[in-house]
């Protein structure tokens, strides 16, 4: 059986989403055979404290509001409960 492999019209090769993740088997060996290069624009910058201490405020935010968006329901829905439906 002859291997066919589809050619497309919109595809240019490029990766959308590398699915290369550590802790899977295949991880890592294309790397190692040299199929995928690095790019010297790719280099990760680290944050600087003061970015590191605003999204930790931010996230702190964020799950207060979520804890306040279920704690207002479940004291509607009990006054609800109480006061219209149990009457």
């Amino acid at each position: 059986m002859i291997h066919k492999t589809n050619k497309h019209d919109d595809d240019d090769g490029r990766v959308i989403c590398n699915m290369d993740v550590e802790g899977m088997p295949w991880h890592g060996k294309r790397v190692i055979k040299g199929k995928i290069s690095t790019t010297p624009g790719s280099q990760v910058q680290q944050m600087t404290r003061l970015e590191t201490l605003r999204y930790a405020w931010y996230s702190v935010l964020a799950g207060l509001l979520i804890v306040l968006v279920f704690s207002a329901s479940w004291v509607l829905f009990v006054l609800f409960c109480t006061e219209v439906w149990f009457r």
